[in-house]
């Protein structure tokens, strides 16, 4: 168990849904004038939420991705309540969206620092290139993640599909920190 309980804030939730319809955009900018929708810039129209906040991207092909929530549960709320508004305004949805979560990132703060020079060799799977770029690029197999790990103890996780995979490769890196002596506290 490592001596500091690691601070881990989830940052952004990416759902991607399917309605397995299509959608017509210009009925929904009717229904919705604060809706974004530039169709010669962008195919989708941007749908933003303030509770919670969000932003969708719906195409009408009816695939949406939802970016902003703060937890897997926010992201399908906010998903729900954008399809709630839809139907509001007259846009007629029949099953139920498929949704599923692309990425979840995460950042973190394991309380010491960490020599990186030395984690770089020590644990493998790692880019580190201080010259390009000041963290060490670590891509973890169980659970699948990217790791981007500073010096100053702070790190970013991402590519999680389940919030349990941000906490479980977080915890799991800190205690091999430990055990390899490559984090000190002051």
């Amino acid at each position: 168990m490592p001596k500091f309980k690691a601070i881990i804030n989830i940052e952004n939730v990416v759902a991607s849904a399917t309605l397995n319809q299509k959608v017509d955009l210009n009925a929904v900018v009717k229904g919705y004038p604060g809706v974004e929708y530039r169709p010669e810039q962008f195919p989708g129209l941007v749908f933003r939420l303030k509770k919670p906040k969000t932003a969708t991207l719906i195409f009408n092909s009816g695939k949406m991705v939802c970016t902003g929530a703060k937890s897997e549960k926010e992201a399908r709320r906010a998903v729900m309540k954008v399809i709630r508004e839809l139907k509001k305004s007259g846009i007629i949805i029949i099953g139920k969206p498929e949704l599923k979560i692309q990425n979840i990132v995460a950042s973190a703060s394991l309380g010491g620092m960490i020599d990186l020079e030395k984690a770089a060799f020590v644990l493998g799977k790692t880019m580190y290139e201080p010259e390009q770029f000041p963290g060490l690029i670590y891509r973890m197999d169980d659970p699948k993640v990217v790791i981007l790990l500073f010096a100053s103890g702070k790190l970013v996780c991402t590519g999680a599909k389940k919030e349990q995979d941000v906490y479980e490769a977080v915890n799991k890196l800190h205690e091999r920190l430990e055990r390899e002596d490559l984090i000190y506290y002051e």
